[in-house]
């Protein structure tokens, strides 16, 4: 268990790591020579093939690599920074696991045990304080027209990172009558953090999801905490606002909450990505992202890999927000009593209404000029 918990923040940590992994993009490429780029290959296939989740199409993306080294198809690629972008996408058409990925270090990689060992501590605080510069994800809280409340959540960083602001939002929200959820804009991060804010949702505990790791052989369950600090949503309508780039751990927070039939999903099918993904250093400057991991659902026994979460109420991203504030003032029209309340939410009934009309009416002159 201690393995699997050390895995979790590992990959929290990665995920919070990645745009500064992608900053390095800046920094000096590296020139291959041919024994030099033979090495780098075989040292990502011994990590795929000693790690990757599932053996069997470790071994497929084996025999594809090796296939393409006999056809002389990276021959000619002696920058490390395009090795890198090519064996990614290489994999990938393989796998379909768009977790997976290869990756170039201008710097030295040091040598990654397994399990992980808990981050650093100074690395952890350098991030950390990185992070509150963008509120750890938290970008919108608000109040909308009708009393329904609206939490714009942009990924799932480490619990105690953002244990605190998650708690001041929920207690923020407590007075309205029903939450929209927007993770359109969602990369992920880790299981953790999925499983303390679905625990704002329900009143004892619940168990959200299973992760299996292949190199332990080991499975995890995770549940909803039994207490948090801000103010429980727990019965009242909520609804999730998703797109094509909702990623990751926001899906494993859609999933679980869809299945549970605690919130109604609004937007479009999800990315697809659902193996929790741990680090493999490949060679001196090379780092392998692999998913180590898989997610099992209790209630469905599968997950959303490669397939994304469907939601409930199929519409295009950028009007998911009018769709999901619409069916939840339609909801709550028929069950409040203040007068004035009532007119706040026929008013804004109205307004979104003529909203839609417009937004269909440009649909339709822009598809029929």
């Amino acid at each position: 268990m201690r393995d699997l918990k050390a895995l979790g923040c590992a990959t929290a940590l990665l995920v919070a790591l990645l745009p500064s992994l992608r900053a390095q993009d800046s920094s000096p490429d590296m020139t291959l020579d041919t024994e030099t780029r033979a090495a780098i290959i075989k040292g990502v296939l011994k990590e795929l093939s000693d790690f990757y989740v599932f053996p069997d199409v470790a071994a497929k993306m084996v025999r594809g690599i090796e296939a393409r080294q006999e056809q002389h198809k990276y021959d000619a690629v002696t920058s490390a920074r395009q090795l890198a972008d090519v064996l990614t996408g290489d994999l990938r058409e393989v796998s379909h696991d768009l977790h997976l990925a290869v990756n170039y270090s201008a710097a030295a990689v040091r040598p990654i045990p397994f399990p992980p060992p808990p981050p650093p501590p100074d690395l952890m605080a350098r991030q950390r304080s990185l992070y509150r510069q963008t509120n750890f994800g938290f970008a919108r809280v608000e109040r909308l027209p009708g009393n329904v409340g609206y939490l714009e959540l942009r990924s799932f960083m480490p619990p105690d990172w953002i244990e605190e602001t998650l708690a001041a939002a929920m207690t923020f929200l407590s007075h309205t009558q029903a939450l929209i959820l927007d993770l359109r804009q969602n990369g992920g991060g880790g299981p953790e953090s999925v499983a303390l804010v679905c625990s704002y949702f329900f009143e004892r505990p619940v168990r959200l999801n299973d992760v299996y790791t292949r190199a332990s052989d080991e499975t995890r369950q995770y549940w909803t905490r039994a207490s948090v600090a801000g103010t429980r949503f727990s019965s009242k309508d909520v609804f999730i606002l998703t797109s094509g780039a909702t990623f990751s751990a926001a899906e494993d927070f859609t999933y679980a909450m869809k299945n549970l039939g605690r919130a109604t999903i609004v937007g479009e099918v999800t990315r697809g990505g659902a193996h929790p993904v741990g680090t493999r250093r490949a060679s001196d400057h090379f780092i392998l992202a692999v998913p180590m991991s898989r997610s099992i659902s209790p209630i469905t026994q599968t997950d959303w890999e490669g397939v994304g979460v469907e939601p409930d109420v199929k519409v295009a991203a950028s009007e998911a927000q009018a769709k999901a504030h619409l069916i939840a003032l339609e909801r709550l029209q028929s069950v409040v009593t203040d007068p004035e309340m009532k007119q706040e939410i026929a008013t804004a009934i109205e307004r979104l209404k003529r909203q839609g009309a417009r937004l269909s009416a440009g649909a339709l002159q822009t598809r029929h000029p």
